[in-house]
């Protein structure tokens, strides 16, 4: 390796790519000593060379660095300018006071350059000098970067002199005012309210935006006085910003007075152009809205894309929701526009009610607007009556069964009157609905009638039971286990001997259900093991996996052999979850499997077993040379060694 020295005279080379290796082992070797030569190789034209001699430099540092660095900002070439002026943001609060004393420089330029750079330097020396130029140096560019620095340094000892800066030229205003917000300093409230007077309409909406972001609670009152002699443009900007510091819900601790001259200025804002305030104004009409702003917020919300703006719709309408009933809900609801009439069902699914009795009336007024909508709407307001709907909604879904025809409206009646009310009266009208055209209807037509579960109902499922139709046994079966898998023990058993392997299979997770009497529903559940159909008997051993016992293993270690593979897989499942120490030996051999999947499963089993047998054999595993295997085998190793601690 080449000393300082060496490098000295190898960056002198005539040959690029020696002097570009020797630039780079410079900074690593740290050598001090050729920091002037690495510097006056920036100004080379070679690419190469300047990137070596960049990292070098930023590697090395120190004192040396940034005043050999800083002669190069006088470059006339402005990307040695630029690649000076990177290197010491990086380095540069190695030596502060040389940067520092460049900001009295007579050059403009170097003086921009310095405040640029003290602005990355994150020291508490930066303030002061950043300061004077801010007040102090004539050039507006510096003054302007100054206020720039002293936000990116984020120090609150620049608070009194950003605040004495805020009368400056407008250029200079705009980076003060962004210091100052980022900076957040309590002080510089007033001094941000008091430029207000004489600050140009640009400049008053960036400082009230700075306020709001500010977030201080003092700035309320002195934005609230400044309202009423506002322009509407800047007054909707202070909307925003009160709404912004305050909340929604605090503005309800305004006195009365200045809540009901707030909330017109928050309708006003209502219908501003920009969004935002928009926003801000429908969080403070959420509080201290009414009629009026109920109105305005629905037909804001209406014209939204309900894909596009789903999250601001979502916010709308939790909003509107707050508001509570209005005639401009029912209004919205009634009215021909489908976009508001669709806001107008999403508020009334979700405004929280004091009394049943409000409940009540929000229901009366869907069940009245259901039969004068669409299809499409008439979907929506049925599902929430009957998510919200009470006792007085049963005779409004006993019509629905008799004269709707559509399934998901069905789909609502049938889930009130049957799986919510539970009325026994109902149930024959459900009946014919489980041979309806579409499955979604029929579920949930099954569903009621199980819900409601009377003796006329049990009975129906029974008689469906000696149905021709395999739909019929399937749904009857299912039913039977859902209602009383021992009281319905004899038909269950007939079921799980049906031709129809669906029906076996539901008939066995329904006699299975009958924890209480295992001794009874073993034998016959066990003898599916054999079913010739995989379903089956993947749900025969998921069911032997659920209730575990030492009578299982031999069934499950059997199961093992099956010629379907996943009937293998839930097997070693079941074997492995309950460390079963009698299926380690199976369990190497088929590490030997084709299937990969298989194999994957049974490392994961060993490792769960645990054992020295399984240890050795997952040993070699890790022998192997695919990857996947070895890191399975890795985990599962690993998995043992943690019981054992």
């Amino acid at each position: 390796m080449a000393d300082c020295t060496e490098y000295l005279v190898l960056l002198g080379s005539d040959n690029k790519e020696v002097v570009r290796e020797s630039a780079f082992m410079a900074g690593e070797d740290n050598c001090v000593e050729a920091v002037p030569k690495l510097a006056e190789l920036l100004k080379t034209h070679h690419l190469g060379i300047q990137e070596a001699v960049d990292s070098s430099l930023r590697k090395i540092g120190g004192k040396e660095t940034v005043q050999a660095v800083i002669p190069l900002l006088r470059s006339d070439e402005a990307p040695v300018r630029n690649l000076s002026m990177d290197i010491l943001r990086e380095v540069g609060n190695q030596d502060m006071a040389s940067l520092i004393g460049l900001i009295h420089d007579n050059d403009a330029d170097i003086r921009i350059f310095v405040s640029d750079i003290l602005g990355s330097t994150g020291n508490m020396l930066a303030v002061e000098p950043l300061c004077d130029a801010l007040l102090r140096d004539p050039e507006v560019n510096v003054r302007y970067q100054a206020a720039v620095s002293l936000g990116e340094l984020g120090l609150e000892e620049a608070a009194p002199c950003l605040n004495r800066a805020i009368d400056d030229e407008e250029w200079v205003q705009y980076s003060v005012i962004e210091a100052l917000t980022k900076i957040g300093h309590a002080s510089s409230v007033d001094a941000l309210v008091k430029a207000l007077d004489s600050a140009s309409d640009l400049v008053a909406s960036m400082i009230i935006d700075s306020l709001g972001e500010l977030g201080n609670v003092k700035a309320v009152t002195l934005l609230l006085k400044r309202m009423p002699d506002a322009p509407t443009a800047l007054r909707n900007k202070i909307v925003k910003a009160v709404v912004k510091i305050l909340g929604g819900k605090s503005l309800t601790l305004l006195s009365e007075g200045e809540r009901e001259r707030f909330r017109q200025y928050l309708l006003v804002a209502l219908e501003d152009e920009d969004v935002e305030i928009q926003d801000a104004a429908i969080q403070g009409l959420a509080h201290v809205g009414g009629e009026e702003a109920s109105k305005g917020i629905l037909s804001i919300a209406g014209d939204l894309d309900y894909d596009r703006d789903q999250d601001r719709l979502s916010s709308i309408t939790q909003s509107l929701a707050e508001i509570g009933m209005t005639e401009a809900l029912n209004d919205g609801l009634l009215g021909e526009h489908a976009g508001v009439a669709r806001v107008a069902v999403q508020v009334l699914s979700q405004i929280a009610f004091d009394t049943s009795a409000e409940e009540d009336t929000v229901c009366s007024v869907l069940m009245d607007a259901f039969w004068k909508a669409g299809l499409t709407m008439q979907r929506e307001i049925v599902s929430v009556i009957a998510s919200r709907g009470k006792d007085c909604a049963k005779d409004f879904f006993s019509r629905v069964l008799d004269e709707h025809t559509d399934g998901t409206v069905l789909k609502s009646a049938v889930y009130f009157l049957g799986e919510k009310l539970r009325l026994p009266e109902v149930a024959e009208r459900i009946f014919p609905l489980m041979d309806h055209q579409y499955d979604d209807v029929k579920e949930a037509a099954l569903e009621a009638c199980i819900a409601i579960g009377d003796d006329k109902v049990r009975s129906h499922f029974r008689d469906m039971f000696e149905s021709l139709s395999a739909i019929h046994r399937l749904m009857a079966t299912y039913a039977l286990g859902k209602l009383g898998a021992m009281d319905n023990f004899d038909l269950l058993t007939q079921a799980a001997e049906d031709e129809e392997p669906d029906i076996r299979k539901v008939a066995v997770e329904a006699l299975a259900s009958a924890s209480e009497a295992s001794e009874a529903w073993r034998p016959l559940v066990l003898r599916r093991l054999s079913d010739e159909n995989k379903d089956v008997r993947l749900t025969v051993i998921e069911i032997m996996g659920r209730y575990y016992d030492e009578e299982m293993i031999p069934y499950l270690l059997d199961a093992l052999n099956d010629h379907d593979d996943w009937v293998k897989i839930r097997a070693m499942d079941a074997l492995g979850e309950h460390a079963t120490a009698e299926a380690a030996s199976v369990m190497i051999d088929m590490l030997n499997d084709p299937n990969r999947f298989v194999v994957m499963k049974a490392i994961e089993a060993l490792g769960n077993i645990g054992g020295t047998q399984a240890f050795t054999a997952l040993l070699d595993v890790t022998n192997s040379d695919e990857y996947e295997l070895v890191s399975a085998a890795e985990d599962a190793i690993a998995k043992i060694q943690e019981f054992q601690e």
